[in-house]
Formats: C-alpha cells, sequence, structure tokens
C-alpha cells in the first residue's frame, strides 16, 4: 500500500503543504464502469471542497 498519497488539489478538505493528502481513505472511481484505458477516465471521490 502508498505510503504517500499526493494531491494538487489545493481547494479539497485534505490537502496538506507539501501536496500531500490526509485522508484516511481514498476512493477513486472509472468513468465507464468497473475498469478504466486512462487516467482520464477515472475521478478521485474522496474530494471534499474546503469551508
Amino acid at each position: 500500500m502508498a505510503q504517500d498519497v499526493l494531491c494538487e488539489v489545493k481547494n479539497c478538505h485534505y490537502w496538506a503543504k507539501g501536496n500531500k493528502c490526509t485522508a484516511d481513505a481514498i476512493y477513486v472511481v472509472s468513468h465507464s464502469g468497473k475498469e478504466a484505458s486512462n487516467q482520464e477516465e477515472t475521478d478521485c471521490q474522496t474530494f471534499e471542497p474546503q469551508i
């Protein structure tokens, strides 16, 4: 399992200095079902906007 998860979305609630993700778990989904052919076909569902 990954030790460091990086994120460049600075307006995410889980974003931290150094582009680190502080979420306890990451949920990534495919736009087209259970498989993706490239990264453009995926989204991070863990994203929450900062308040």
